[in-house]
């Protein structure tokens, strides 16, 4: 028998520690053969053909009296499909991006709608291709069948032809409703490794592993795992981002929209600036290691929660750079330091911006006081571009006048004798750092958006 060393446990690393001894009360289980290539104490690996339906069942695993204040009531999950190499975790938002560029249109993962069995309200946010979600109640049957479209040779660097495709995970974070009727309370996360096909590949490639093992001897056999007819997720830490979740529809969904209102103060000396966007979660000194765990968990280090199980915030802001690198390895030690320090990433390009119609009043007020023009001050916004889109300024634009950015039908720039030109990206590219602009606004012709103008 293989002694239980620290070395062969390789899944309990990402798991937090005070989920050593918790109560499973949900089991996931893909309708998926697992691979027969798979060594012992390797995670199990399930092939899938693109575009293809497959079924989640949703196991209600509680125990009687176990967790009864969900009894009756409805759970929320969230399914996403993520990269299982660390390598592309850190460049996620770039790759996702790039695919949504090659694949106009479409996305990575989908329900199946008329097939799933007793989901409540799905949805997909149309900003986040790789996710959707729905609410369920553990007490009827629920199954779900998800589409992923994405294939795992769409992530490798295309040098020679016939490269290895990349495996992914399928993770589904579950919660329940706090007091405020929001699915905040996060009660279990489980996931499982995939790798995608073209499609009736994965059936090819299934068989083509069937066919090498039945080759090897029998002592090469006992190495490996027996391939398993469905795939049952395994325990994990919750997704990060899990922390904003709530019942809100997504951003996507929501057809509210603020009124727009020029000329409100958003120039103005007086005006009471908007809170400013929330900053990055640093970790602070006073920081208890439970709450040390937390920041670890929120921001991707869940490798390393256990050894850093009783550090408090002031023991790892104490870490120098070689302590963490030796501690975590050069990649992760890196990524870890430069989180702790909280260093900010400056922005590709910054403009101010001040309101027209506010700075007219003003000029307006100062003359009829008797004061002089010289005296007046004029705040401005500061807008950071990452980027360098039209479409990243206009959303910009909106966060700025708490509208929506359906409401700015066009943004101009005015060019020599008074001329309006359309913005594009290639301007914003060629914008001088830390320009100044002055905004003015004119109500569009056909709807209640609006256009702005870049003076």
């Amino acid at each position: 028998d293989v002694l239980a060393l620290p070395i062969f446990k390789q899944e309990e690393s990402s798991l937090p520690p005070e989920n050593e001894n918790k109560i499973l009360p949900f089991q996931y289980v893909l309708c998926a053969a697992t691979s027969p290539a798979v060594k012992l104490h390797d995670e199990t690996l399930t092939y899938l053909n693109q575009g293809q339906s497959y079924e989640i069942r949703m196991l209600d695993n509680r125990k009687i009296g176990e967790l009864p204040e969900i009894n009756g009531k409805l759970v929320k999950s969230i399914f996403r499909v993520v990269f299982h190499d660390r390598r592309l975790q850190y460049t996620e938002h770039q790759q996702l991006e790039g695919w949504r560029w090659n694949r106009p249109g479409d996305r990575i993962l989908d329900i199946d709608i008329p097939m799933s069995v007793g989901i409540i309200d799905p949805r997909a946010n149309p900003t986040q291709l790789n996710t959707v979600e729905f609410l369920w109640d553990p007490s009827k049957r629920t199954s779900v069948f998800i589409q992923v479209h994405c294939i795992s040779t769409e992530f490798t660097m295309r040098k020679h032809g016939g490269e290895k495709g990349v495996p992914f995970r399928v993770q589904i974070d579950t919660f329940k409703e706090n007091e405020n009727g929001e699915y905040t309370e996060h009660l279990h996360s489980a996931s499982c490794q995939i790798k995608v096909f073209k499609p009736k590949g994965a059936d090819r490639k299934q068989k083509t592993d069937r066919e090498k093992m039945e080759k090897r001897t029998p002592h090469e056999k006992e190495k490996y795992q027996p391939s398993y007819e469905t795939t049952i997720l395994t325990e994990c830490s919750p997704w990060p981002e899990i922390t904003y979740v709530n019942n809100a529809p997504s951003p996507g969904f929501n057809s509210s929209h603020s009124s727009f209102s020029i000329g409100e103060g958003n120039g103005s000396p007086n005006h009471q600036p908007e809170p400013p966007p929330p900053i990055a979660d640093n970790l602070l000194p006073t920081s208890t290691p439970q709450e040390a765990q937390q920041w670890l968990h929120r921001n991707r280090f869940s490798t390393f929660s256990r050894l850093f199980r009783n550090f408090s915030g002031a023991d790892l802001l104490k870490l120098t750079r070689e302590d963490v690198i030796q501690i975590c390895g050069p990649a992760d030690g890196i990524r870890l330091f430069n989180a702790l320090k909280g260093r900010m990433v400056r922005p590709r390009l910054t403009i101010y911006v001040c309101q027209e119609s506010q700075q007219l009043r003003d000029l307006q007020q100062k003359h009829e006081d008797g004061d002089t023009v010289t005296s007046t001050f004029f705040v401005y916004h500061a807008i950071y571009l990452e980027e360098l889109t039209a479409v990243e300024l206009t959303e910009k634009l909106a966060q700025l006048f708490s509208i929506s950015s359906q409401q700015i039908s066009q943004i101009y720039k005015q060019g020599p004798t008074g001329i309006h030109v359309l913005i594009s990206d290639e301007m914003i590219q060629n914008f001088q750092d830390e320009s100044c602009f002055v905004l003015d606004t004119m109500k569009a012709e056909t709807n209640d958006s609006y256009h702005i103008i870049l003076k």
